[in-house]
């Protein structure tokens, strides 16, 4: 190729991008990094043409095309080439590659040599799969990119309590708790199901103290409840904005509540829970399961 045509393909490739077709300007932009290796350009192609595949979720190609984009950025300055690879190479579980793309942006990361499972923090993830897209739970992260959900998730948005999913990097809105902020980030996909499906139950409960006894009864088995009272709809773009939530959502009342639990140990738990304070609690169900 000549320079002209070496730039008519820049061209393209940005032209590409700015109409977000990613696949031709991922594969543009390759073909122009490969060709002019030594560019003082070609490190940000690679990672562009590594964006580009990204936004496909083609994460094969974006962690090859990351590690070359890594290569070239230099270690220690929270550099996004380092971020991306580090989110490709978990979802490759390369843990060796994720391992040293995290300590290269600049995070200090437990030693090992395999997965990740360290205590990074709460954080809410904003769900993008099933029918109820962009539902915000809170998870407990387990390295920069993976988070095991901790609430019980509304059957409509596809996922359930107890999973890891993969997030992104970049924060798509806030949750204020208690004075303190709390960046969103957005799902990238299922990393590990869970065992426990999702079931509605209806109770009536005298005051909010038997509803967070529910809860804690759930939670000493290695299960979740949850009362559907802490779920909020909001449009997307206050959901991408700041929000203020409370720590504690639990009313008295008849209400439904989320469940994760295996089916079969329902009723004796709810029936136990019931009879601890039979004059204050009931339950009926299940509503849906």
């Amino acid at each position: 190729m000549t320079r002209a045509e070496d730039r008519e393909l820049l061209k393209a490739a940005y032209q590409a991008w700015d109409a977000e077709d990613w696949a031709v300007a991922g594969e543009s932009l390759e073909r122009l990094a490969r060709r002019l290796p030594d560019h003082r350009r070609a490190g940000v192609w690679w990672y562009d043409a590594a964006l580009a595949h990204k936004f496909l979720r083609n994460w094969a190609k974006a962690y090859e095309l990351g590690r070359e984009a890594a290569a070239r950025a230099k270690r220690g300055t929270e550099d996004p080439a380092f971020w991306n690879l580090g989110i490709a190479a978990t979802i490759m579980e390369d843990w060796a590659t994720a391992r040293d793309a995290w300590q290269g942006y600049g995070l200090t990361i437990p030693a090992g040599d395999g997965e990740i499972v360290a205590d990074f923090g709460p954080t809410p993830i904003r769900l993008t799969t099933g029918q109820g897209g962009g539902e915000v739970v809170w998870a407990q992260r387990l390295c920069p990119t993976r988070a095991r959900v901790l609430n019980v998730p509304t059957p409509e948005s596809g996922r359930r309590y107890g999973e890891i999913v993969v997030h992104d990097g970049a924060p798509n809105g806030e949750r204020e708790v208690d004075g303190r902020t709390y960046p969103v980030f957005d799902e990238l996909l299922l990393f590990r199901a869970s065992e426990l499906p999702t079931t509605i139950v209806e109770v009536a409960a005298d005051t909010p103290e038997d509803v967070r006894a529910l809860a804690v009864l759930f939670d000493e088995q290695g299960y979740a409840a949850e009362p559907a009272s802490g779920v909020r709809v909001l449009c997307a773009c206050c959901s991408e904005g700041n929000v203020t939530q409370d720590r504690d959502h639990q009313i008295a009342g008849g209400q439904q509540v989320y469940l994760a639990a295996p089916a079969d140990r329902i009723s004796a738990l709810m029936d136990g829970w019931c009879a601890a304070a039979p004059e204050r609690r009931s339950w009926a169900g299940p509503v849906r399961g």
